[in-house]
């Protein structure tokens, strides 16, 4: 993976026909998607039951970009292992998933994977403050998780206070829930460059119809650049 600020949306498949996840997965691909993002949830740590590292190892065989597992799950430490062996590219863990992300994030870089970690609406920037050279990605949880389809949480300062601290690292800001054409622009305006979408992409479209998709992706994309080179300009 080539660092880059350039906008990238990562479809998250938690919105796919769950009867065909592989077809789903090379739809989205061919129709530009830049990620595949895998939104794992335990019924614990949020209110949802979605997938295991068997399910992540089956995607892995459809996903050509990269595998975005972004864990949902307490405790996350001993699960870390199965994920990477699994294909993930780039595993997130949240700061409220356990007692010391610090040694989480330090698990996961030592599987070779990118290491994420993920902030939810009610939690400060601050929180990464002093793991920031051990961090690959920032999640700015823009929905408590749990749930797609959920309305956005504007957290736009968090992102500007974010991207302030994150200075010239190679870190990308990602931001997850509630991105559509109306809410991209503000998140990318703020800094985000990764933006998860799921029933904004897939709405409209299927495997026998994956024009839809594409749609989609380049309006979302569109929307977020024009925003950025407005605030680079």
């Amino acid at each position: 993976m080539v660092f880059s600020r350039a906008i990238k949306i990562a479809p998250s498949i938690l919105s796919a026909d769950f009867a065909d996840f592989g077809r789903e997965i090379q739809a989205i691909e061919a129709q530009g998607a830049d990620w595949v993002h895998v939104d794992v949830m335990d019924g614990h740590f949020v209110p949802n039951l979605t997938f295991g590292p068997p399910a992540v190892a089956a995607f892995r065989k459809h996903v050509k970009t990269v595998m975005d597992v972004h864990l949902m799950i307490a405790p996350v430490d001993p699960y870390i292992e199965a994920f990477a062996e699994a294909g993930a590219d780039i595993i997130t863990a949240h700061v409220e998933a356990g007692p010391h992300i610090h040694r989480t994030l330090q698990a996961i870089r030592a599987t070779g994977k990118k290491a994420g970690v993920a902030l939810n609406p009610g939690t400060p920037a601050e929180a990464v403050a002093h793991v920031l050279d051990l961090t690959d990605l920032i999640c700015v949880m823009t929905v408590n998780p749990g749930f797609g389809g959920q309305k956005f949480i504007d957290m736009t300062a968090k992102i500007r206070t974010l991207r302030s601290m994150i200075g010239d690292r190679p870190v990308h800001i990602e931001i997850d829930g509630g991105v559509t054409t109306e809410t991209a622009p503000l998140v990318a305006r703020a800094g985000a460059d990764v933006l998860v979408a799921g029933s904004a992409v897939f709405k409209g479209g299927s495997v026998a119809n994956p024009a839809p998709y594409g749609a989609n992706i380049r309006a979302i994309r569109d929307a977020a650049a024009l925003a950025t080179n407005a605030r680079l300009a």
